[in-house]
């Protein structure tokens, strides 16, 4: 039974790397935000609109749980979702966690090539506000991306982590 959870900050490649992991190694790949959409039926964008911040973090910290008992997945969280309640801690206790580190240049080309609008959090801001907004949040966020077991460069897409997680 394995359990892989990426961590890291929007647009840092959890969804590519955990979809190629999961290919790889004939697990289930689960992106915790499109699994809150389906089970919704709703974006998370109205999600957002409709309930706040706040009830969309109870919301994600419920799928959390639920995910975090299913074997042999990997999970790509969102970029918030190790930084609220406990779910860095929960992610740790039933798996392994893996931060995907990026540079705040990094996270800003990768958002701005994938499109702002569909991330509520980033929608509407200008390239400066942008930078200003991955650089503030990064810095409050990589307190907890930090208490991740393992940490790689978000462009590093050797396998070498991963073999050695999935071996045992």
């Amino acid at each position: 039974m394995k359990r892989i959870f990426l961590v890291g900050f929007m647009a840092s490649g959890k969804t590519t790397t955990g979809r190629r992991i999961a290919n790889k190694y004939g697990l289930e790949f689960i992106d915790l935000d499109i699994y809150i959409e389906n089970r919704f039926h709703k974006t998370v964008s109205q999600i957002f609109a409709e309930r706040g911040e706040e009830g969309f973090r109870n919301i994600e910290h419920n799928m959390l749980l639920e995910v975090a008992g299913f074997e042999d997945v990997v999970v790509a969280a969102g970029g918030g979702t190790p930084c609220f309640f406990d779910n860095v801690d929960i992610m740790n206790e039933s798996g392994d966690t893996v931060y995907l580190k990026a540079t705040p240049e990094q996270l800003c080309g990768n958002l701005t090539m994938n499109g702002t609008a569909k991330r509520p959090l980033v929608a509407n801001k200008t390239p400066e506000e942008l930078l200003d907004y991955v650089r503030a949040t990064l810095e409050k966020r990589e307190p907890f991306y930090a208490k991740a077991k393992y940490s790689m460069a978000a462009d590093d897409l050797s396998d070498e982590l991963f073999d050695k997680l999935l071996k045992n």
